[in-house]
């Protein structure tokens, strides 16, 4: 019995997306279709620890999730005619349609940000709503409202679980792409009280990954899947045995998942060869040429500063410009990044990686002064408490 409710679990964590999205789109409604799942797998629960796992576990939790829905329908009097013209059809098999259909449903833009989020992790990326709330630190009836807010909206909009039409991308990707980042980003730098939530950074690769396992023609999906599993591969350097950030300089590349490395290059290599550069895919090139220096001094700097110079041209942010003054230290000189830092004082003025930088470079030409009053105004804007921790030891050596 422990062996089954395993498997469940884990099918449930894999497919979720693929066996909701082939419900939904026959039945047209979202909550039958969670429905009728949780009912086949209470089934499942029953049934295989006596009859064994049937050969494609997903096609039987479909097929049963289908005719309970049916019969469901039948005892409804408003279903009734519906009943009629589903049994019609067979059962249907997931694939990866399915998975499209559901992601790009709750990544849908007439949903608010904190609904396409959470019902991407629960229809998509398989998590309970106890661990989307443990997650983003909120109390379980509250993400549970959340989710019924968000599964009522695509109710009443009428937001229909078809994968878009090939002319619909252009316009529908970017959401669902800008979901998943953001989906990693929280885990990979916690904007809460927890440095981290691994967790979250792994369902945003998964995420990502599936994503560019179905859309192997969009280059961008596989610029995101590429850039999340070089970021994710630093994931065991990241931190030290007490908590604290380890900045990439410091960091043991030894601990770095080479292998993952490996496979992401090869997405990116792929990728670009399509033709059509994007920001997420020049973001996952710097991100290579960082995974792929021997050493922080070996780094390409001058490469790496002339990518950030192509990121611009794609994604004109003051926070580019701000790495690529970064990069500009090691390439050219602390002195010129710092009159790159300095002219972005009117745009980011409050944001502590600004005073951050500015503090090293500063800390680089010897004006100790100057650099410790910039690291205390990092450490006054810092919100995540790794970073604040980092910060707080810079302020202290600066003094010292």
């Amino acid at each position: 019995m422990n062996d089954v409710a395993e498997l469940t679990e884990r099918i449930w964590r894999s497919d979720a997306a693929s066996m909701l999205g082939a419900l939904s789109r026959r039945l047209g409604d979202f909550d039958r279709a969670e429905e009728a799942l949780s009912e086949a797998i209470a089934e499942a629960l029953k049934r295989w620890p006596g009859e064994g796992v049937p050969s494609s576990p997903t096609g039987w939790l479909v097929t049963t999730g289908w005719r309970k829905a049916i019969d469901r329908l039948r005892r409804d009097v408003v279903g009734q005619e519906k009943a009629v013209r589903a049994a019609a059809e067979p059962p249907p098999e997931p694939g990866s349609d399915d998975r499209l259909a559901m992601i790009f449903a709750c990544c849908h833009p007439d949903l608010p940000e904190p609904a396409q989020v959470a019902l991407t992790l629960y229809a998509a990326g398989g998590l309970t709503t106890a661990e989307i709330a443990a997650a983003f630190l909120v109390p379980v009836p509250t993400m549970s409202q959340r989710l019924s807010r968000a599964k009522r909206l695509l109710r009443e909009r009428g937001i229909g679980f078809e994968p878009p039409r090939s002319h619909e991308y252009a316009d529908r990707l970017p959401a669902v792409l800008s979901v998943v980042y953001l989906v990693f980003n929280e885990g990979y730098l916690s904007s809460g009280d927890s440095a981290q939530r691994q967790e979250l950074a792994r369902e945003g690769v998964e995420l990502a990954r599936q994503l560019a396992d179905s859309l192997p023609r969009e280059p961008e999906v596989a610029g995101l899947a590429a850039l999340l599993e070089l970021q994710h591969a630093r994931v065991a350097a990241r931190f030290d045995a007490q908590g604290r950030i380890v900045v990439l300089e410091q960091q043991d590349r030894r601990l770095w998942d080479g292998p993952t490395i490996q496979r992401a290059v090869l997405r990116l290599r792929e990728a670009v060869r399509l033709g059509q550069p994007r920001p997420y895919q020049t973001r996952a090139g710097i991100a290579a040429m960082h995974a792929v220096a021997r050493s922080f001094a070996e780094t390409d700097w001058v490469g790496v500063r002339a990518m950030y110079d192509r990121l611009y041209a794609l994604d004109p942010s003051p926070v580019v410009l701000l790495n690529r003054a970064v990069a500009t230290r090691y390439a050219i000189g602390p002195a010129p990044a710092l009159g790159e830092v300095d002219a972005l004082e009117d745009q980011l003025s409050s944001y502590h990686l600004w005073h951050a930088a500015r503090a090293d470079l500063l800390a680089a030409l010897d004006r100790t002064d100057e650099a410790l009053t910039s690291a205390k105004r990092a450490l006054e804007l810092a919100s995540n408490p790794a970073e604040r921790e980092l910060m707080a030891r810079r302020v202290a050596d600066l003094a010292g």
